[in-house]
């Protein structure tokens, strides 16, 4: 499978140019999936216009990034704002997969970061559902940003049988440390694949670093964009490699799920 590690700058609340952005990408390297940043469609700073910027999963512009995924035979990740399908007024930060076929795929963000510059829970609700994507080469776990922090969640996803982890992500240069401490571990405690897409340069107060990366299932760095660069880079992963690795490092076959239920009770016991 080839992926296309994308770092790139999304113009804020301009959907229609953050759309030709991703169309210049894609005809620029040829990929079996390219992999954006977070918030990509509207940009990481829109606060109060999330609202006006969302859009349903029926809407214009995953119907245009549908033909785009279809005409180049590809699979395309990005992040945008959407409606909930349910509650009007309520929005949720998202992932979203276009298929080549015209299926859409959804991950909707778990962890809202509300600390220092982040303000993510003012304006998005959070998500409740941790699905693994079915495509033609393998199965694929989606997480944004923050979410990275958090095991469980790229857990759920192994035991699902997720062949890949998928983080994208508008972290800015001050967090960059944090994260890349945290790619090779989750790789490694799952044996997994794991890709990283972040956005770059300015918006506002904020300078994100780009830097969208890839590791082998034994937490190895295969390939990384220019730091504070636009750039994308076409990397070649075997699905193959997980067997072997899973021989070397067998974690999930020594997976006691026993402790889930002592997790669960101990986090009842520091929530109250």
């Amino acid at each position: 499978m080839k992926i296309a590690l994308v770092a790139a700058r999304p113009k804020i609340a301009d959907k229609k140019t953050n759309i030709e952005t991703m169309k210049k990408y894609i005809n620029k390297e040829k990929a079996d999936l390219y992999v954006f940043g977070e918030l990509f469609l509207c940009g990481y700073r829109c606060k109060d216009e999330l609202r006006d910027l969302a859009e349903p999963i029926d809407g214009p512009s995953i119907k245009e990034m549908k033909k785009v995924a279809a005409e180049n035979s590809c699979y395309i990740i990005f992040g945008m704002p959407l409606k909930d399908e349910n509650i009007k007024g309520l929005i949720k930060n998202a992932a979203v997969m276009v298929h080549p076929n015209g299926k859409v795929d959804v991950y909707k963000k778990w962890f809202l970061p509300t600390f220092g510059p982040f303000e993510e829970k003012i304006f998005f609700d959070e998500g409740e559902e941790l699905k693994v994507f079915e495509t033609r080469f393998g199965r694929i776990g989606v997480l944004i940003c923050y979410d990275i922090y958090f095991p469980e969640i790229a857990k759920a996803y192994t035991l699902q049988g997720a062949d890949m982890l998928v983080c994208i992500s508008a972290s800015p240069s001050t967090t960059r440390k944090y994260f890349e401490r945290l790619f090779p571990a989750r790789a490694i405690e799952n044996t997994v694949f794991v890709v990283y897409s972040n956005l770059v340069g300015t918006q506002e107060d904020l300078v994100f670093w780009g830097g969208s990366q890839l590791y082998t299932p034994l937490g190895e760095l295969v390939a990384k964009t220019t730091l504070f660069k636009e750039e994308i880079k076409v990397v070649d992963v075997d699905f193959n490699e997980l067997e072997q690795a899973r021989a070397v490092r067998p974690v999930l076959r020594d997976l006691r799920p026993e402790i889930y239920h002592d997790l669960y009770e101990l986090s009842r016991r520091h929530k109250s």
